[in-house]
């Protein structure tokens, strides 16, 4: 039996061979307990390496647990504390071939002495390549994350039912790299549900609802940010024909981390209101009070869920209220499974018309991300 210490040793020589053949060395990451990993450093933050070992796969590793690591790719490593706002401010961090040992990290950018920074003051280590296209200017068509799913129930029989789910869910942030701040974000929605309910000897039931929203948002911090959106909704089963809000207002990050997000936001808008009766349509001076919350779970579950109240200053009586839930798990590559609610509350609809309106969907996701 061969031992196990040889064994390793001979697959860590043939990545060599292999990573020579093809011009590249490997990265080197070495653990406290003498472990040796070959492969290539993808990352780094002030806590934790990401290393894609050619034998185990992508791992993450505290630096306590990192006796030493070598590479000699470039990288950049970006020291807490330094705010990047554009290419001028890229010559304030260190870019060139990384090592690291006793919880120290070292760029050597090719001058007379190379940059030393404590692991603990390491905000993030980016390849240079990675680095340098975040100050670009990006199209408009580029960077869109999120999802569009669609879901179909059809029923032939005595009785005949269609019914037709889909949603869109699109977020774009310029730049879109966690360690830069955000200077601009784009949001788009849409989620829509529509059947018919047909038998003999009686009338045709029909639902038709849907919900459409846009919204810019411009940073003035990293926490702060002023935007304007546009909603349109239509409830048929509400006898709402059309609702359209225009306005803007102000939002706050309350928290930002690796796994979720939470903003709050205010904002002054015009609502005009359109019902089947006419008699009932109305123009309201309102105001949304809003949140919204993302969190990524493990296995790549994801959560998306908005809230908001929206009470009319010009009438009292007409005050509204909307909030969804989109739980997505992924499946097979970009495709995944989405169930969503989407829960509607008017509260003077046309007499004969309830005030709330439910909507849940299920179908087959597709993520642009």
């Amino acid at each position: 039996m061969l031992n196990p210490k040889f064994t390793i040793s001979l697959l860590l020589a043939g990545v060599a061979v292999a990573s020579s053949a093809y011009g590249a060395e490997p990265d080197i990451l070495v653990l406290v307990d003498g472990e040796k990993l070959a492969g290539h450093l993808e990352s780094a933050t002030g806590s934790s390496v990401v290393f894609k070992s050619d034998i185990l796969g992508e791992v993450t590793v505290p630096w306590s647990k990192i006796q030493d690591l070598h590479s000699s790719q470039k990288f950049a490593a970006i020291p807490k504390g330094v705010k990047l706002h554009g290419r001028e401010d890229a010559g304030r961090v260190p870019q060139g071939p990384l090592t690291a040992t006793g919880q120290q990290v070292q760029i050597d950018p090719g001058g007379p002495s190379p940059k030393t920074i404590p692991t603990g003051d390491v905000s993030n280590v980016v390849d240079s390549a990675t680095f340098q296209r975040a100050f670009e200017r990006s199209r408009f068509v580029e960077g869109w994350k999120g999802g569009a799913t669609a879901g179909v129930a059809l029923t032939q029989a005595t009785q005949k039912s269609q019914m037709y789910t889909a949603a869109l869910n699109l977020v774009r942030v310029v730049p879109s790299e966690t360690w830069l701040d955000p200077r601009s974000r784009t949001i788009l929605d849409f989620n829509s549900a529509y059947g018919k309910l047909s038998q003999p000897g009686t009338p045709t039931v029909k639902t038709s609802i849907y919900h459409a929203g846009a919204e810019q948002d411009w940073f003035l911090s990293s926490r702060l940010f002023v935007f304007a959106h546009a909603i349109f909704d239509h409830s048929f089963s509400q006898g709402l024909d059309l609702q359209q809000t225009y306005g803007g207002g102000l939002g706050f990050v309350v928290f930002k981390r690796t796994c979720d997000e939470l903003d709050f936001k205010v904002s002054v808008d015009y609502v005009d209101r359109r019902f089947q009766i006419s008699s009932q349509n109305s123009q309201l001076i309102a105001s949304t009070f809003g949140e919204t919350y993302v969190r990524t779970f493990a296995h790549g579950i994801l959560l998306n869920q908005q809230a908001g109240i929206i009470p009319a200053w010009n009438n009292t009586s007409a005050y509204s209220a909307i909030a969804s839930a989109a739980l997505t798990f992924p499946v097979y590559r970009h495709f995944g499974l989405t169930l969503g609610a989407l829960d509607n509350f008017l509260n003077n609809p046309p007499p004969g018309f309830r005030k709330n309106s439910f909507q849940f969907t299920a179908g087959a996701t597709y993520s642009f991300q």
